[in-house]
This record gives C-alpha cells, structure tokens and sequence, in this order.
C-alpha cells in the first residue's frame, strides 16, 4: 500500500491500529526483502542480475527492449558539490535514472540501479555492464532508441537501435520514405517496453520520490519484483486454459 498507493506512514499506523514508528520499521525492514526477490519470469523462476536476464533471454531466444526512464526526487541540499549531477537535461527537473529492461512482451525483468538524472542513456547501460555481457554472452536481440546508437558497433550488432538519418538536408523523396518506414518499423517493435515503464509509473512511489535518496534504488527494484510477480499471475492462468 505504500509503494502502490504513496500513503504516508501516518496514514498506514491509523488504517492498522499501529504506532507511526513501527510503520516505519515495517517498510525499513520489507524493502529491502523486496528488493532483494527479483523480478519473476515463471513460478518459482526469478531473475535478480542483468547477467540472469541476458542468460534467459539467450535460451529462451527472445528479444529484449530496454529504454530509460526519469524519476523525480528531491533537490538536494544548498552546497552540496554533485548537487548539479541530479538536473537531467531532458526533463530540466532533479530526477534520478533507472535503466529497464522488458521482454518482447513489455514484461518487466530488470531495473537497475538508479544514476543521477544528468548520465546519459548509453553511459549508464555501459557503466551497468551490459555492453560487456552482450559482447561475451550468448547471440540476444536488444532493442533501443536513438540514445543508445553506438552499442550495436561495441556489441557486435546485438543492440538493434533506429537507422542514422543520411541525409541532413535535401534528402530524396525515395529515402524519406524508406527511412520513415524503417523507423516506423523499429519503433513499433520497441513500443512494449513503453507499456512496462507505465506500469512501473502506475506505482505511486515512482511517480515522485519524496524520501531518501539512497533508498530509491531498493524502492525502485521492490516495484520491479511486485509487477513481475502480479504480470506473471496474470499470465499463468491464461495459458493454462
């Protein structure tokens, strides 16, 4: 109720009968249990590292999309000297970044640990590690946006991101058109992991958060590993008729 709905710890003590102070252990002490659970692919099945998922998605022979997405926190204090790193350039706003990862599905199965909202796309999903398991691990088709154009050299064409626009200015009316329906064509494959990110932003605590910063990352990985778990629910008796 606290990470889905935002409701504050004074509320959750006078729904339970419960003093405020043992809320705030109660959600100090599931957190991280949360965090630590993973993110649910089949029952009893649970992928907690990138290297987990790049494995899976490899004997399973599916395609992963991962994109990134901005969380609002806090400005940090006056004085602080990477106080600056939070404004990210896009939104212009102090946010934290997360990198997610979903199936050809938009099933959520990894969200990494947030970076300042200032680090790039790429330079996070490089720092994370992922061009070195896609270059060393099993063939995985990775799908991208334009923020992540440079990986499929790095990567040995495994991160599959838009076409390069060649012509600036002037271009034939022949290679507009091939470019809009190859970017079209892209795009419409790579829109899943769009879907997943709503349902993550679905969850009250993600929309903005208003704690501390240094527990976004176990907050963020708690949300993760309940919609995976509520996704694949959702799913198995589905398949089972």
């Amino acid at each position: 109720m606290h990470l889905r709905h935002g409701a504050t710890h004074d509320v959750l003590a006078c729904w339970f009968g419960v003093d405020r102070s043992t809320i705030t252990r109660a959600v100090g002490e599931v957190r991280p249990l949360l965090a630590e659970r993973g993110c649910t692919v089949s029952p009893g099945v649970r992928l907690r590292t990138l290297a987990e998922v790049v494995d899976h998605l490899g004997s399973a022979g599916r395609t992963g999309i991962i994109d990134g997405t901005e969380i609002r926190v806090r400005r940090p204090a006056a004085g602080r000297k990477d106080r600056d790193k939070f404004i990210s350039g896009k939104s212009k706003q102090n946010a934290v970044k997360t990198m997610v990862l979903t199936d050809g599905d938009g099933r959520v199965l990894f969200c990494s640990p947030p970076k300042p909202g200032s680090c790039a796309d790429i330079t996070h999903a490089r720092q994370s590690g992922l061009v070195k398991l896609l270059a060393d691990g099993p063939a995985v088709e990775i799908l991208a946006d334009a923020g992540y154009q440079g990986l499929g050299a790095q990567t040995g064409g495994r991160v599959v991101t838009p076409p390069h626009r060649k012509f600036k200015k002037n271009a034939p009316d022949w290679y507009e058109e091939t470019y809009e329906r190859q970017r079209k064509a892209h795009s419409s494959r790579r829109i899943r992991v769009e879907h997943g990110i709503a349902h993550l932003k679905n969850w009250r605590a993600l929309t903005r958060h208003l704690g501390r910063r240094e527990h976004i990352s176990d907050t963020v990985q708690a949300v993760a590993a309940l919609l995976s778990h509520q996704q694949t629910a959702d799913l198995t008796p589905a398949q089972q008729m």
